[in-house]
């Protein structure tokens, strides 16, 4: 019997979630999901220690390292060779507002509380 999904908490998801240059280098597409751009908000945009990130997303500090890793290469590739990046997809639900786990989320579009978005 496989492992029950654990969900991912996250603030919000993006308010843009299509990014592409003015000229495309390639056709190739790439994608990062919701909780990987949710570990590039709170670590790289609010600031969150690694260990901060995981207690606020609700997953092991080891799983941060693994998403943050992947959510980076993906966000180089997309930058350094001109390729369009769509953010979507991933095991989450989202935070309540008045459970004060999360940062603050700023300009963000929120859903339903828990959400498994394909």
């Amino acid at each position: 019997m496989p492992r029950p999904k654990k969900f991912r908490r996250v603030c919000c998801v993006p308010m843009s979630d299509d990014f592409s240059p003015h000229i495309l280098h390639s056709n190739e597409i790439i994608r990062m999901s919701i909780d990987e751009y949710e570990t590039i908000r709170l670590i790289d945009l609010e600031g969150l220690m690694q260990e901060q990130c995981a207690q606020s997303m609700n997953i092991a500090r080891t799983s941060v390292v693994a998403i943050y890793a992947s959510a980076r290469q993906k966000l180089a590739d997309a930058l350094v060779n001109g390729k369009r990046l769509i953010i979507q997809g991933g095991d989450i639900e989202i935070a309540s507002q008045h459970n004060g786990s999360v940062s603050h989320c700023r300009r963000h579009r929120h859903l339903p509380e828990r959400k498994e978005i394909l």
